[in-house]
């Protein structure tokens, strides 16, 4: 069986070099192996934010990796559709561990791409992705207004180009990123679970959970982060359908977690509020982008409760609506914020307005 390494504290840098040390990571690597450092960069945004992963788990498995004599290493990474990953890198502070350590960082959304077969249907994969000796999967694990939370599995997502996003959604999500987790194994995942916002995969809330998480089977990590987070595994499809898939496995045996010390620099994690459950509840989604969905939450968050019906999606292109529709797709509603995707500010003012 895998095992899950999980340390508590605050220092991403440190708590990163000592799960890769504790689980004796250098000696797994092939002999001259590129080394891909994949991390959540769903959004610019600073990840005291909650939602991107921590420059200091790039800076630490880096300077671990270095330290045991690997040279090859990048960081790869598309960011959701609708924002630009350099922005991105900079915003997470990426572009300065990158010059630090000289090491190069990689737009998987200027990666050429290969059709790879998938228990669902052939799907593009970026080719850095597929290409990588020794693929290292670092996602936050957070809540999510779609999937109910994202993390090691989804993650993956960002290694395909964005007409390949764009699918997932229109697919409902859970069958395209189990498919995908069955096509794409990295080879090691290290969770960044310093301050996940637990509701909202774009951040704005986080929650100070002070732990993090190494292991090399995603499904049996994303299977650990929904009991973290109080989930039942029923509440996240894609992970069990992975798991049937041949991804990895769901068991988790008390022999398999490995603490490296013990929660003192850590509250008891927190559980998901269910707010945006209730901020959804006259949301009519279908087929909705990460972005877009993301977009309207943020909005509802900061606005008094919407009185109208909300569509919002790609299944509504040229379907009458009576009520606000979100986004380019709800161009039949009877009343619109275009934009692909609107910003959360155009639909606050929407909303504000009306």
């Amino acid at each position: 069986m895998p095992a899950i390494y999980e340390i508590f504290g605050t220092n991403a840098h440190e708590m990163t070099k000592s799960l890769m040390e504790r689980a004796d990571i250098a000696p797994r690597i092939p002999a001259g192996a590129s080394v891909a450092l994949k991390p959540n960069l769903v959004v610019a945004a600073d990840p005291e934010g909650g939602a991107t992963t921590h420059a200091g788990v790039l800076s630490g498995a880096i300077e671990y990796l270095q330290d045991h004599g690997i040279r090859d290493i990048s960081i790869i990474e598309g960011s959701w559709v609708g924002d630009d990953t350099g922005r991105a890198m900079r915003a997470a502070g990426y572009d300065r561990v990158g010059r630090r350590y000289n090491v190069p960082l990689f737009d998987l959304k200027r990666d050429s791409t290969r059709k790879v077969d998938t228990p669902l249907r052939p799907m593009e994969i970026c080719c850095r992705a597929l290409e990588a000796g020794y693929l290292i999967n670092l996602p936050v694990l957070k809540g999510h207004c779609q999937t109910v939370m994202t993390c090691a599995l989804k993650n993956c997502k960002g290694c395909i180009p964005d007409r390949e996003k764009r699918r997932f959604h229109a697919e409902g999500l859970m069958e395209p990123i189990a498919a995908l987790a069955a096509a794409l194994k990295p080879d090691l995942t290290i969770v960044d679970s310093i301050c996940g916002d637990l509701n909202f995969e774009e951040g704005g809330n986080p929650v100070p959970t002070g732990r993090m998480l190494l292991g090399t089977d995603p499904v049996q990590l994303d299977a650990y982060g929904c009991r973290l987070m109080g989930l039942e595994l029923e509440q996240v499809p894609y992970i069990a359908l992975a798991e049937r898939w041949g991804a990895g496995t769901t068991r988790i045996a008390p022999e398999d977690l490995i603490r490296l010390n013990q929660p003192t620099a850590a509250a008891d994690y927190p559980v998901p509020s269910g707010k945006v459950a209730s901020l959804t509840r006259n949301v009519q989604a279908k087929s909705a982008c990460s972005a877009c969905y993301a977009s309207l939450v943020r909005a509802l968050y900061h606005s008094r409760p919407a009185r109208e019906p909300i569509a919002i999606g790609q299944d509504w292109k040229g379907v009458k609506f009576d009520g606000l529709g979100v986004g380019a797709c709800c161009n039949c509603a009877s009343r619109q914020v275009p934009g692909c995707p609107p910003t959360a500010e155009q639909i606050l003012a929407y909303l504000e307005q009306h």
